[in-house]
């Protein structure tokens, strides 16, 4: 194993590791190495969500959010332009299906106009029809900058460029002990050791136990969501022109079931929002021990599941049935039958339980002597990733010294 001494190891090969990586490389080069637990990059939340690049629309003024959204959405047009990833603009409309969600979306409104969006336009029911003619709905939001995208694609470029200036990328190399020795960290991992005068922990689902490793206390601990989705089938593929949302709800971090064309061919829907009894659990039968001790074991696991019980069991049996599932597609399109879909893929979502606040909704990095811990980086993070890469090169340029 080689034993050189790297300025970075970035621990994390999905989308925000290897932004960050990109970002070092291009603008600061150091040596640096990328490691990755499994034989691929962008093998979890990266490589198992709805593609989307978002638009901006649903997150505070003024919030890292926000912020990374909108700069990043652009910056990730840019990116797939220059480099020949298939992509596509198409817009999306958010849909009101009963009056009492008309103030959401008035609110919905308000923030898109806020944070910078362009093209909004509030719809009625008959110019929904316009967009989307199977889609049942009193009012609607016309969202033109929202588009579809493979991030797996992404990351695979982003792989290309670190190469191409000088990093180095490892998979099937997990890391399993983290010590710190005079001014280098020590990587013990199943490749051997790794040595590092500084790490950055873009480990998503795995990142609150890479910061205990290191000595950090992250503030908060992962819980597993398991989102499921439903593909519909080829003869039924023109009931969604391009990306059909509910208004969400805004007790909760999560948007809702709702269809996703995909660039690669087909439709999405979903997903749901699954309690999961294991880190990397993409099945209803995933279980660890381990997992499940230590979300048992956390306090905030309790607070949350005190304040969203109700909510939690009706993901669960929705899991469970397809005809309810369906039932939550209804809502949009009345015309889908159960007969009309049929079960695809999950994904994993790392969401941050602060133990006093609950659900962390916002990016949470974490910085430490010589480290950086993204602990919290959900939904936008992929669309925002180029964005992010830079913020977190830029704080490890000042941090570490590396200018």
């Amino acid at each position: 194993m080689n034993n050189q001494l790297y300025d970075v190891a970035v621990i994390g090969g999905g989308i925000v590791g290897m932004a960050t990586a990109m970002a070092l490389t291009q603008d600061v080069h150091p040596s640096l190495v990328v490691l990755e637990a499994e034989d691929q990059l962008a093998a979890h939340q990266t490589g198992n969500n709805s593609g989307v690049i978002h638009s901006g629309l649903y997150y505070k003024p003024g919030s890292l959010k926000a912020r990374n959204c909108v700069e990043g959405r652009e910056a990730m047009y840019r990116f797939c332009q220059d480099h020949g990833i298939p992509h596509e603009r198409c817009g999306k409309v958010v849909v009101a299906t009963h009056e009492d969600e008309l103030p959401a979306l008035d609110k919905l409104e308000q923030r898109g106009h806020a944070n910078g969006l362009q093209g909004l336009k509030r719809l009625t029911a008959e110019e929904i029809e316009e967009y989307e003619p199977h889609v049942a709905g009193i009012a609607g939001l016309l969202v033109p900058e929202t588009g579809i995208i493979n991030y797996t694609n992404v990351v695979q470029v982003f792989a290309d460029q670190v190469r191409e200036n000088g990093g180095d990328i490892r998979t099937k190399t997990q890391v399993r002990g983290i010590a710190s020795h005079s001014d280098e960290w020590v990587l013990e991992t199943t490749q051997g050791e790794v040595h590092c005068r500084h790490l950055i922990n873009c480990a998503g689902l795995q990142s609150d136990r890479i910061a205990r490793l290191c000595g950090a206390e992250p503030g908060l601990q992962i819980i597993p969501f398991r989102g499921e989705y439903y593909e519909l089938k080829r003869e039924r593929w023109h009931l969604v022109k391009n990306l059909i949302y509910p208004v969400p709800d805004p007790r909760f971090p999560f948007l809702g079931v709702h269809f996703t064309r995909m660039i690669d061919g087909g439709v999405e829907a979903g997903p749901n929002a699954v309690l999961a009894f294991k880190r990397e659990g993409y099945r209803r039968s995933s279980f660890s021990f381990a997992d499940t001790r230590q979300m048992l074991l956390y306090s905030g696991f309790w607070k949350m599941a005190r304040r969203y019980w109700r909510m939690g069991f009706g993901e669960f049996y929705r899991s469970f049935c397809k005809r309810s599932f369906v039932r939550a597609l209804q809502k949009l399109i009345p015309e889908l039958s159960s007969r009309d879909v049929h079960r695809a893929g999950a994904g994993v979502r790392a969401q941050a339980v602060d133990p006093d606040k609950l659900l962390v909704d916002d990016f949470r990095i974490l910085e430490d002597e010589r480290m950086i811990h993204v602990l919290n980086a959900p939904s936008p993070a992929a669309t925002a990733s180029i964005s992010i890469g830079k913020t977190i090169a830029g704080m490890a340029a000042e941090n570490f010294d590396l200018t």
